[in-house]
C-alpha cells in the first residue's frame, strides 16, 4: 500500500500558512486562478503530495477526488492543498488539472523543504491539519483507501471509531450487521433474485473472496460449487455461500456470479471493500466461515474445503477433529508398503490432498500408495481389489505389513 512509513509530529494548519509565508508565498492555486491563504481558515486541511510521473500516485488521485466531492457535497469544511514532486511544471499543471482542490504554487525544491518539515518519504502521501490539534500517526492513505468517507475528519479518534465498529461486526455474531446496511437489507441469486440477509439466519455461511479475472479463483470456484451441492443435498440446506467480489467491473462480476449456485453481495455495494477489510483478506480466493450463531468459526476455510472437501462441514473444530480422527484410524488399517508388480518401486502409504490413481484413472483424495522416486499412485482400494485378485491368481502384488 502506498503512503508514508509514518506520520510528522501534529502541525496545524496556521503553522503550515506560516511556513509557506517564510518561503515567499502568498497564496495557493485553485482551477480558476489565485486564492489567498486564508481560504484555507477554519477547515480540516489535509497535505496531499504526489506527482503526475507517480503510478501509485494517479491511482490514488481518483479515489480522494471522490471522497473530497462527497464530503464538500454534504456541506463537510474540508480542503486539500497538493504539493507537487513532479519534476517539471508542465507535470504539475497535467496533474493538477484532475484536482478540485487547491495547490502550493509550483517551485523547484519547495516539495523537499515542505517534505522535510512533514518527514514525507514515499508518495502518494496524505497528512491531516486537523483543527483538533490531533495527527493520525497510520498511513492516512491506507486509512482513507478502507474508510473512504467515513474517515473524515481523519483523526485518532475517527480511526479508533472505525476501527471498533469493524471488530463489532467481525464479533457480534449478527449477520445483518455485518452483510446488510440501511440501505440494503439483501444479497443477490445468480438470477438477480433479491433474497433478505434475515432468511439466513440459522445458517453456516462461507463468504467466498474471489474474482472471475483470477486463475486461481476460476479452479478454487469449480471445487468449491463440487462440494457446495454436496453439502447443502446432505445438510437440508444449512449452508450458503455468499460471493464478496474483487472483480474489476460489473460485467466481470455478472459473469463470475453466472457460473455460482450461491448468492453475491451487490457489486456497486461498498461492502465488499468493508468486509475484505474486516476479515483482514490480503489474496484471494479466501473463505471466511461464520457459524450458526453468527460469529467466525475460520478465516481459513479453503484450506478446509481443499483438504477434507464436503466432509468438513460444519467446519466446526470439533468436525475437524472427527475427520482427521477418522483417517487416521483407515492409516493404521493400512500396510505402510506395498509392491505393484506392474511399476518397479515400492509404494509406501501417504497423505495426499488430491492425486489421480495411476490404476482406475479415478480422482484419489486423502490415503494413497505414491512412488518416492517418480508419479505413481494407487488408490487403497484399488490396491486391496488387486491384492484380493491377484494373490489367488498370479500373485501381482505383495503387501508389506
Amino acid at each position: 500500500m502506498a503512503g508514508l512509513d509514518g506520520q510528522a509530529k501534529f502541525v496545524e494548519g496556521s503553522d503550515f500558512v506560516a511556513i509557506l509565508s517564510s518561503q515567499g508565498i502568498d497564496y495557493l492555486l485553485s482551477g480558476e486562478g489565485k486564492v489567498p491563504l486564508s481560504s484555507c481558515d477554519c477547515k480540516v486541511l489535509c497535505l496531499f503530495f504526489s506527482a503526475n510521473w507517480c503510478r501509485p500516485c494517479k491511482a490514488f488521485a481518483p479515489q480522494l477526488v471522490k471522497i473530497y466531492n462527497s464530503l464538500r457535497g454534504t456541506g463537510k469544511k474540508l480542503e486539500i492543498v497538493f504539493i507537487s514532486f513532479d519534476r517539471d511544471e508542465d507535470g504539475f499543471k497535467e496533474h493538477f488539472k484532475c484536482m478540485p482542490w487547491l495547490a502550493v504554487p509550483f517551485e523547484v525544491n519547495l516539495h523537499r523543504h515542505l517534505s522535510d518539515i512533514y518527514h514525507v518519504n514515499r508518495i502518494p502521501s496524505c497528512i491531516s491539519l486537523g483543527s483538533d490539534g490531533i495527527s493520525v500517526e497510520e498511513d492516512m492513505i491506507g486509512l482513507i483507501e478502507d474508510f473512504g468517507a467515513e474517515a473524515f475528519p481523519f483523526t485518532r479518534e475517527r480511526f479508533d471509531v472505525l476501527r471498533s465498529i469493524d471488530d463489532a461486526k467481525r464479533q457480534g455474531g449478527k449477520l445483518q450487521q455485518l452483510l446488510a446496511h440501511e440501505g440494503r437489507n439483501y444479497v443477490l441469486s445468480g438470477d438477480t433474485r433479491k433474497i433478505f440477509v434475515s432468511e439466513l439466519a440459522g445458517k453456516t455461511i462461507g463468504l467466498y473472496f474471489g474474482a472471475h479475472w483470477c486463475p486461481p479463483s476460476r479452479a478454487f470456484t469449480t471445487q468449491l460449487i463440487q462440494n457446495y451441492n454436496e453439502i447443502i443435498t446432505t445438510n437440508d440446506g444449512c449452508f450458503e455461500i455468499i460471493l464478496v467480489s474483487t472483480d474489476r467491473d460489473l460485467k466481470e462480476f455478472n459473469t463470475n456470479l453466472s457460473n455460482m449456485p450461491w448468492l453475491a453481495i451487490p457489486y456497486e455495494d461498498r461492502t465488499r471493500q468493508d468486509l475484505c477489510r474486516i476479515f483482514n483478506i490480503k489474496g484471494i480466493p479466501a473463505l471466511v466461515i461464520i457459524g450458526q450463531d453468527g460469529k467466525i468459526i475460520s478465516t481459513d476455510g479453503k484450506a478446509m474445503i481443499s483438504l477434507y472437501g464436503a466432509k468438513a462441514f460444519p467446519f466446526t473444530e470439533s468436525r475437524i477433529t472427527e475427520i482427521e480422527a477418522t483417517l487416521k484410524e483407515e492409516g493404521d488399517a493400512l500396510p505402510r508398503q506395498v509392491k505393484d508388480i506392474k511399476h518397479q518401486h515400492a509404494l509406501k502409504l501417504d497423505m495426499a490432498k488430491a492425486y489421480v490413481c495411476d490404476c482406475c484413472n479415478g480422482q484419489g483424495k486423502f490415503w494413497a500408495f505414491s512412488c518416492d522416486v517418480c508419479d505413481y499412485d494407487l488408490h487403497p482400494a484399488c490396491v486391496e481389489e488387486a491384492c484380493s485378485d491377484c494373490l489367488m491368481k498370479v500373485g501381482d502384488i505383495n503387501i508389506t505389513a
